[in-house]
């Protein structure tokens, strides 16, 4: 009797879970397809004052080692500071001029999903921006697809020629497509351990074609035009497809290589464009980065002397995105109530 009890609420509970993240799916999908027209492609941008950040961490750490005295004074001074800076404001007496640092983040996936925050980021920039101020863009990208980051290294470009010193720092990684980004700066900074270069071009992708004969299942390609299909999954690629693809990658990797000479007039490119990457030290003495130093230690560097701000852009999330099984979290937890009544041992014969 009780495994029989057992064994319908299992099954009711494995019916529920799927009609719930089935109801869940539809109802989502037909809500964003209403308010399709009423979503616009607005985001949210964010502005940061890190050297206020500083000035917090630092009052903290005075706060805890200095006498209370010692720590009085400074807060009083710098109260005293702020209230003569107030009034000159109200008689109408303008701060003089300071350089101001705009910070912004890349992290690079294989599509440089992040462009489309960039481009935002950049464009807001701009706006504002002139030849005194600067712009650092901290980046981590191992590369992807080469219109994609061709895509992202093009943003950059119109902060250079706009003529503000743009700054790339590598704590990590700027590999291959993230390399042909970083390339775009007047300076670029690098982790002693970061890995530089990769300048190469790869297509890997497997073949099925002799399992499809095993099987006798026949595949069908038509094209028009002797190169729209060269290398396949699924068909029999011959030695003129590849040599076709080799051809092709071989371009790519030809303009790759002018791209990099264009910014860094004095690498030498046969040295460095193998396909090979170096540690920050290693790629400093190659003339592929500027100087060994992290993105911490330049901000910490420039914070007396400039403004710091750090800006992102976050896009506008659609229906689906906000709902919980879309998230990381969210899809674990469906798995783990869908696969419940399995633990159990329920569900086996």
């Amino acid at each position: 009797m009780f495994i029989e009890l057992l064994l319908e609420y299992g099954l009711f509970l494995a019916k529920a879970t799927t009609i719930v993240a089935a109801f869940l799916i539809t109802s989502g999908g037909l809500i964003a397809l209403l308010s399709k027209e009423k979503s616009h492609k607005k985001g949210q941008l964010e502005i940061k004052d890190i050297n206020e950040k500083y000035q917090d961490f630092s009052k903290t750490f005075q706060q805890q080692f200095l006498p209370k005295h010692e720590f009085k004074k400074i807060i009083k001074k710098e109260t005293s500071e702020k209230k003569i800076e107030q009034k000159k404001q109200k008689k109408g007496v303008l701060p003089s001029k300071t350089k101001r640092l705009f910070s912004l983040t890349f992290h690079g996936d294989i599509r440089a999903s992040a462009t489309d925050s960039l481009r935002e980021e950049i464009s807001a920039i701009l706006m504002i921006a002139d030849q005194e101020d600067e712009v650092l863009v901290r980046l981590e990208s191992g590369g992807g697809m080469v219109h994609s980051y061709g895509l992202a290294a093009s943003q950059l470009q119109r902060i250079r020629d706009r003529g503000i010193a743009l700054v790339v720092s590598v704590d990590k990684i700027a590999a291959s497509g993230g390399y042909m980004i970083a390339s775009v700066a007047n300076k670029i900074i690098a982790a002693p351990f970061a890995v530089i270069g990769s300048i190469g071009v790869v297509m890997q992708l497997p073949n099925f074609n002799r399992l499809l004969k095993q099987h006798n299942i026949d595949f069908e390609q038509i094209t028009a035009g002797d190169h729209k299909r060269s290398l396949t999954l699924f068909g029999e690629n011959s030695d003129q497809d590849r040599k076709k693809v080799e051809e092709e990658l071989q371009e790519t990797h030809d303009l790759f290589k002018d791209f990099i000479l264009k910014n860094r007039a004095n690498l030498d490119i046969e040295k460095v464009a193998t396909g090979e990457h170096w540690y920050g030290s290693t790629a400093l003495d190659l003339g592929l980065i500027d100087e060994i130093m992290t993105s911490d230690d330049y901000l910490m560097t420039k914070r007396k002397d400039n403004q710091l701000f750090e800006i992102s852009y976050s896009p506008k999330k659609n229906f689906l995105d906000k709902l919980p099984f879309r998230t990381e979290k969210g899809s674990k937890f469906l798995q783990s109530i869908s696969k419940f009544p399995e633990k159990l041992g329920i569900l086996t014969p």
